[in-house]
């Protein structure tokens, strides 16, 4: 039970000899009496007597009367010296752990010697001016399971208890997930520590664990006692900036992006290092590896990737396929069934085919079995038989075929495929998933007219855009020009041009890939739909080429439907490459890891931002790191199955050159500066257009955040001046900008937070980029992408026009059907990144959601607590709200015959792919 308005302070038992009544003895000064400072004598004397280790042994109760004015009245009163306090430690054990060192830590459990504890006092000695004597005992096993129990006899004048001092005697490391001290039998003197964290071996480092109380405090306002460990406590986190990272490591440093390919193994692996003046680009956690013979730059990749221990997986994570998959079910899988598929055509030879992945499936090979023993062998746990091997970490897409023992990969059916096969063909579902599918951060207003690229065209060409006034305005079913409509905010573009143009011909030395610059218009209808006007394709010149460009429009007759078709297909390749990359790996994974680097470098545990920033943090590193490892890696599954194949990451570093900016990672300033809404004179912001689900439904979401946020940091804050005086804010917030983000340091934009509204800003943002943003980009890929023809991640093929070979128009002109065929994923394509997006697009059944679960330190403080309760009302507010508007005719983008209804934002989620739920944390 918490009691949010006690002091964390013990209090006497009920069995103590005579005390004064009236206030708890522990939470007393030591000199507030003659009675404490008799003691405070001869304790003094005994430690002259005999000095010892530090808090090693248990103080006796020497006994001292004196006589007390209380109101007016003498009383003799005998104060007892000592208390009993007892501490129950709450455990969770590793799951399937077996280690050669277990018969003796069982041994130590049996002598009751399991954890060392030393409880350390909030307090200085009046005295001395130094940290008070801690007080030491051991923590046995008790009867009750994941238990132990110590028992302290505290010194009346020890005062509240600040932090408690863990020693792990095991030889391996141990979860504690909270520590409760109470005294006596008195359990409404409960005094709560919530560690859930990773305690080391004294064998793996000497060093003991701090753990300080639910009570938050600024830095200014740190108890005088626990100060020092407070610094401590930091430095230790954030180590010296030498050697190796170990996997009990708690270290947090910064290193660039130079660990994506090792040349040591394969040249054809080194890849540019990203971070510096070369490759802009956020940094990423340090592990200290050493860097590879052939390039020195370059970080070799042996072992598992180190993350900082408590950033890992919980078992229950580590245990779901959604974790493991990257590492062990598709390394299994896939290799197993490319000599299969590769038997077969290149290609799907007909759309029913693709079909078929939902209905027949494909069948394992006995491959497989193989795999499966090659990895027990190797892991002791995995399984032996293709079945455990890839049915245990895919469980979603491997069943047995029925009356028989063989199994096949067989993918559920997408939502959208579900409701509406055929809507991937239409231009309308083309242009709603602009607005209200997984991507939908890049659709800007159009505001320069005639459209010029910025690209040098002694390099890349003409400048002229082939999308002239005169087609424009022969595509608009309205009377209007083009001047009148951008007058109206009416034209909107997708703009893939002058990112990609200078990569055209790189990409295209990769077998069976192509590439364009693209750019899509857009008209706003009065149904506040948007209507595709036309696509421009461009090829840059080369030396032995001119610049080829050619505008696109959905024509009267069969050939221009069909060139539109392709058209929009190579747009949707780019917009998926655009979205992997960008809008989801940079601007949420990749840019907030810097975050949480230098929040655990620079604020304290106990410090009230920490806390209130902490469930945002939860499981990024690792799943960062388990991206490194296998999806954005040299020859990884997004090099495989992306068209920027060797140049993704690169790709990722240009975009975060030319467009990220901590400012406009705010959702309503994303709004604006793309033009899809306008800040009014009070504000508040007007959408440029009224039905767009993303934008909706997440200004619910940010105010929802911001409003917490608010109440939180105005409870901590009683002005900005405590903002600006916060030396730990302020050394956080500039390690973000001048070390996790150095290459952006000296940029304009950055905001301050030497105020309350300055800082509520900053961690609103911070908030919103790990919950809403990230919730919004990456639970709907399996429900879009899991139908690839809808977003294909690769195109193979030329646009037949490009060079109007007699052969390959003869093909498109007798059978264009099979020609789109030819240009998308291959099988193994397809099956790969089908399988990876059913992963990253599932919620595990330890997720969090926004304003689901409260942090104790909030639950202790009434007005914190109350302020969460509100947020949590919201959010559930905001589940009714988009359940309203899903089923709101007037609001096309979201309702209607076949579409998949925008719950992307819709706060919770059960377990699984749902398309839906906003977790804390990115996590997957």
């Amino acid at each position: 039970m918490i009691h949010p308005n006690q002091p964390l302070a013990l209090s006497a038992a009920k069995n103590a000899s005579t005390v004064v009544v009236g206030s708890p003895l522990l939470a007393a000064s030591p000199a507030s009496s003659p009675a404490a400072a008799c003691c405070s004598s001869q304790l003094q004397q005994r430690r002259a007597a005999g000095p010892g280790r530090r808090g090693a042994g248990r103080l006796a109760a020497p006994r001292c009367s004196t006589i007390e004015q209380a109101a007016g009245v003498s009383s003799a009163v005998t104060v007892d010296r000592t208390l009993t306090v007892t501490a129950t430690v709450t455990v969770q054990p590793p799951i399937g752990v077996v280690y050669a060192a277990r018969g003796i830590d069982d041994l130590t459990d049996l002598i009751g010697k399991t954890l060392l504890l030393e409880l350390v006092s909030s307090e200085l000695d009046p005295r001395t001016g130094k940290e008070k004597e801690t007080v030491s005992a051991f923590a046995h096993r008790t009867m009750k399971q994941d238990t132990y129990e110590a028992e302290f006899a505290v010194p009346a004048t020890f005062g509240p208890v600040g932090a408690v001092l863990v020693e792990n005697e095991h030889h391996r490391e141990m979860f504690v997930k909270e520590i409760r001290l109470v005294t006596g039998a008195d359990d409404s003197s409960t005094v709560t520590f919530d560690c859930n964290s990773w305690v080391h071996s004294k064998f793996d480092n000497p060093d003991r664990r701090i753990f300080f109380t639910v009570k938050s405090y600024l830095p200014a306002q740190t108890p005088k006692g626990i100060e020092a460990l407070r610094k401590k406590e930091l430095e230790t986190l954030r180590g010296d900036g030498t050697g190796e990272r170990k996997f009990f490591d708690r270290v947090y440093d910064y290193d660039v992006y130079n660990d994506l390919g090792d040349p040591d193994f394969k040249i054809e692996h080194l890849r540019p290092v990203l971070g510096g003046d070369e490759h802009p680009y956020p940094r990423r956690c340090r592990t200290g590896r050493p860097h590879t013979e052939i390039d020195p730059r370059t970080e070799k990749r042996r072992g598992p990737v180190y993350v900082p221990r408590d950033e890992q997986f919980s078992d229950v994570k580590g245990m779901t396929f959604s974790a493991t998959t990257l590492r062990s079910g598709l390394h299994a899988m896939l290799p197993a069934l490319e000599p299969l598929l590769a038997n077969q055509e290149l290609r799907f030879p007909h759309f029913p085919a693709i079909d078929g992945l939902y209905s027949v499936g494909i069948p394992l090979p006995a491959q497989l079995a193989a795999a499966g023993a090659a990895a027990a062998a190797a892991g002791g746990a995995a399984a032996s038989s293709s079945t455990n091997i890839v049915g245990g970490v895919i469980p979603r897409l491997v069943r047995m075929i029925e009356d028989t023992t063989d199994h096949v990969l067989r993918f559920d059916v997408p939502e959208m495929f579900e409701r509406d096969r055929f809507s991937w063909f239409r231009d309308e579902e083309f242009a709603r998933q602009v607005l209200a599918g997984v991507n939908p951060i890049c659709i800007q207003l159009l505001t320069e007219f005639p459209i010029v690229s910025k690209l040098d065209p002694e390099v890349y060409g003409p400048p002229e855009s082939a999308l002239t006034k005169e087609l424009l305005e022969s595509q608009i079913v309205e009377s209007v020009t083009v001047e009148e409509a951008m007058a109206q905010r009416r034209l909107f573009i997708l703009d893939y041009h002058d990112v990609f143009l200078p990569y055209v011909h790189r990409v295209r030395e990769r077998p069976e890939t192509t590439l364009y610059g693209s750019r899509t218009v857009f008209f706003l209808t009065g149904a506040s739909t948007l209507s595709p006007l036309a696509i421009e394709l461009a090829r840059p010149q080369s030396p032995t080429r001119p610049q080829w460009r050619r505008a696109f429009v959905h024509g009267p007759d069969a050939t221009a439907s069909w060139l539109w078709k392709l058209a929009k297909a190579h747009v949707l390749s780019h917009d998926t490459g655009y979205h992997q990359l960008v809008s989801h790996w940079l601007r949420t994974h990749c840019c907030v890891e810097p975050y949480i680097i230098a929040a655990n470098r620079q604020l304290s545990r106990m410090h009230p931002v920490h806390r209130l920033l902490h469930p945002h943090f939860r499981y990024t590193m690792e799943i960062n790191a388990l991206a490194r490892e296998s999806l954005i890696n040299a020859d990884g599954i997004i090099e495989e199955s992306f068209w920027p194949g060797r140049y993704a990451m690169e790709l990722s570093s240009v975009a975060y050159a030319a467009t990220w900016r901590f400012d406009a990672e705010a959702l309503p300033e994303d709004l604006v500066r793309r033009g899809l809404a306008v800040r009014q004179e009070d504000g508040e912001l007007e959408l440029t257009i009224k039905d767009y689900p993303y934008a909706n439904d997440g200004l619910l979401v940010w105010n929802s955040i911001k409003q917490w946020a608010s109440d939180y940091i105005d409870f901590y804050y009683k002005s900005d001046e405590e903002v600006a005086c916060d030396e730990e804010v302020r050394a956080w917030w500039e390690e973000v900008r001048t070390k996790g983000h150095a290459d952006k340091k000296d940029e304009p934009w950055w905001p301050a937070v030497d105020t309350r509204d300055g800082l509520i800003g900053v961690l609103t943002t911070i908030m919103w980029v790990t919950s809403g943003h990230h919730a919004a980009v990456n639970f709907g890929q399996y429900h879009y992408g899991g139908y690839f023809p809808n977003r294909p991640t690769v195109m193979r093929k030329n646009m037949p026009v490009e060079e109007n070979k007699e052969e390959e128009m003869k093909k498109f002109m007798e059978m264009p059907e099979h020609v789109l065929l030819d240009t998308m994923p291959s099988k193994m394509q397809a099956i790969t990144i089908m399988a990876t997006l059913d992963i990253l697009s599932s919620h595990s059944p330890d997720e969090e959601y926004m304003g689901e679960h409260a942090e104790l330190a909030w639950l202790a403080e009434p007005r914190v607590k109350a302020a969460f309760e509100r947020f949590a009302g919201r959010m559930k507010e905001i589940e009714g709200i988009v359940d309203e508007r899903n089923n709101d005719p007037e609001l096309r983008n979201r309702c209607g015959a076949g579409i998949v209804p925008y719950e992307l934002l819709k706060p919770f989620s059960t377990p699984g792919v749902t398309g839906r739920g906003i977790p804390n944390s990115i996590s997957i």
